[in-house]
Formats: C-alpha cells, sequence, structure tokens
C-alpha cells in the first residue's frame, strides 16, 4: 500500500491545475451517495440565482475583490 504522505509529497509537485482537478477527483469520490431531494434543491438554487444574475437583480464581485476580501 502507498504511504499518503509520500502521495501527497508526489501530488505537491504538479502544477497548481492539475492539484485543482485531482483535490476534485477525490472529493467527488468520497460522494458515493446522491440525494435526490438535495440536488433538486440545488437545481432551484442555480436556476433562481442565474435568473437573478439575468435580470440585473443580483449583487455580483469580480474575483479581484473577492481575494481582496479574503486577503484581510
Amino acid at each position: 500500500m502507498i504511504d499518503p504522505r509520500d502521495l501527497l509529497q508526489e501530488a505537491m509537485k504538479l502544477p497548481p491545475e492539475a492539484r485543482a482537478a485531482l483535490a476534485g477527483s477525490l472529493l467527488e469520490s468520497l460522494d458515493t451517495e446522491v440525494d435526490a431531494d438535495a440536488e433538486a434543491a440545488w437545481g432551484v438554487e442555480i436556476e433562481r440565482r442565474l435568473r437573478e444574475i439575468d435580470e440585473g437583480t443580483a449583487t455580483t464581485f469580480s474575483w479581484e475583490e473577492i481575494r481582496r476580501e479574503i486577503g484581510r
């Protein structure tokens, strides 16, 4: 069996995009059961948010603004 610490050391040598893809794949592998009600609720929420963006009623922020806020 591979030691997780060794695996992490090797993964950290990957470019950021590859690490992000690997992290996403690992997280997805933990979701073995799908909650149909949660999926439906997220679908409704996504539609609501998209509608607000299309109608111009949503408050949006640029990535630069978010990064500045996180950095505080």
